[in-house]
């Protein structure tokens, strides 16, 4: 009897201890939502969107129409938008998020003692969804950005921002992932994104992300949703973007950026083996600018770059956060693999702005079949003038089940590469098939539409 109490009272003991030790562990909030608090806001906008005329409604009759667009005039609907943002300086200057101000006729923030005041937009750059807000106070609180760069996923985190427009709401979970790529609308793609599983939800746009030392760790932006609400991920530009950002908005009113010059494409394990890397890695160029930055270094396409001004590119996407972060005029080290050797090349960077896209011309007609599974044409002159390209062939089809077929070709590509081979014409892409190893997997470069496109293409014995 004496045994079977002791066993009992020692599981009690452990279960106790045990559960004691595991919330001894959790961190305490408290201090730092206390200590954080005063320096974060909440951002009230105001906008005026025209109503609708109803004389533009086509369902109207047209003799009511013509009455409603003669004596109807559309009135001005204020619309009203509520974020969050925090303080970085005692003279007022705030941080939030650009898609929360913009086209906002009318800025309010409002501190955590209630006090208000009209704020002025020093500058926003929407490819960061930043934004640098101004208000006319003095000794105000503040918050520091800490170094992003140290996180680490399990990093505990915490937001305060004023969700579905409850003021100060505070919220707390671990950093789930880090460099997350999520291009805009634009697919622009200029921020390695924090992924948390911190509550986010409509009105913490712009709020601060803090660590445990009660420092700015990212700035809250964007959430993963089929609901309008939070569904587990949360999403933040890190405080190694945002702080260069907001200096430059701070200084310039405008954000300036890097520019290679380049298109690139992930490397699969197929194009890895056929490029001679041990693993898929690296941002493959499909496409150099002509006259760009790229283009003047000698980057060429096919060439797989794997470090860029001395930080490594393991994805595609990593090549435009690091590029994006390098000052204009900056000359800086590339190391790629060029058909199969690794080279390093200087490059200037050049300076980010809005580029045209080009579009695919109509094709000319041709014959003859090769021996790939697919039959080519000459390609228009005006199409490889639009894509600024050499020369290159246009696939007219394909034959089910083929090589081509396999590698994703489609009627409409324009062939400008095989095995790094250029193809300038139809008669020099029957010199370079006919000299290609049968049984061999080789990268083929082709446009569809604008876009350039690397893949594998094995080689029928």
């Amino acid at each position: 009897m004496f045994d079977t109490f002791s066993r009992f009272f020692v599981l009690v003991t452990a279960i106790f201890f045990s559960t004691h030790t595991l919330s001894a562990d959790l961190p305490d909030f408290t201090s730092l939502i206390k200590e954080t608090s005063p320096a974060v806001v909440k951002i009230n906008t105001f906008s005026e969107t025209p109503a609708s005329n109803p004389g533009a409604d086509p369902s109207i009759p047209p003799y009511f129409r013509e009455f409603f667009e003669r004596y109807s005039r559309p009135q001005q609907r204020p619309q009203a938008g509520v974020g969050s943002g925090f303080i970085i300086s005692e003279d007022g200057y705030v941080v939030t998020n650009h898609h929360v101000v913009d086209e906002a006729t009318r800025i309010v923030v409002r501190l955590d003692d209630r006090r208000e005041y009209e704020a002025v937009v020093i500058g926003t750059d929407q490819r960061s969804d930043l934004a640098l807000l101004k208000i006319d106070e003095d000794n105000l609180p503040t918050l520091e950005f800490a170094d992003s760069n140290l996180l680490e996923v399990g990093d505990w985190v915490v937001a305060i921002g004023s969700p579905f427009d409850l003021d100060y709401s505070a919220s707390a979970g671990i950093v789930s992932a880090i460099g997350r790529s999520l291009p805009n609308e634009k697919g622009q793609d200029y921020v390695p994104f924090i992924q948390t599983d911190v509550a986010i939800n409509p009105g913490n746009s712009g709020g601060p992300l803090f660590n445990l030392d009660g420092e700015v760790v990212g700035i809250n932006s964007q959430i993963f949703t089929r609901s309008g609400g939070y569904m587990g991920l949360s999403f933040a530009v890190p405080s190694s973007v945002g702080r260069e950002v907001i200096d430059q908005l701070k200084n310039n009113g405008q954000v300036s950026r890097g520019w290679l010059g380049v298109v690139i494409q992930d490397v699969d394990l197929n194009l890895a083996r056929s490029f001679g890397l041990d693993k898929p890695q690296g941002a493959l160029v499909t496409r150099v600018q002509r006259g760009g930055p790229a283009d003047r270094a000698g980057i060429r396409s096919g060439d797989v770059i794997l470090e860029f001004d001395g930080k490594p590119i393991e994805y595609s996407y990593d090549l435009p956060h690091v590029v994006g972060l390098v000052a204009p005029g900056s000359r800086t080290q590339a190391r790629l693999i060029r058909e199969m050797r690794e080279e390093e090349i200087q490059v200037e960077v050049g300076e980010l702005d809005q580029a045209g896209q080009t579009r695919l011309a109509s094709i000319d007609s041709g014959t003859a079949p090769q021996g790939l599974g697919l039959s080519i044409e000459e390609a228009n002159q005006s199409t490889l003038d639009q894509l600024e390209l050499g020369g290159g062939v246009v696939v007219s089809s394909v034959e089910v089940g083929s090589a081509a077929a396999k590698a994703g070709l489609l009627a409409g590509d324009i062939l400008v590469q095989i095995a790094f081979e250029q193809i300038d014409s139809r008669s020099s892409f029957d010199q370079i098939v006919s000299g290609l190893e049968p049984g061999s997997i080789v990268p083929i470069l082709f446009y569809r539409g604008d876009t350039a496109i690397f893949r594998t293409i094995r080689v029928d014995g």
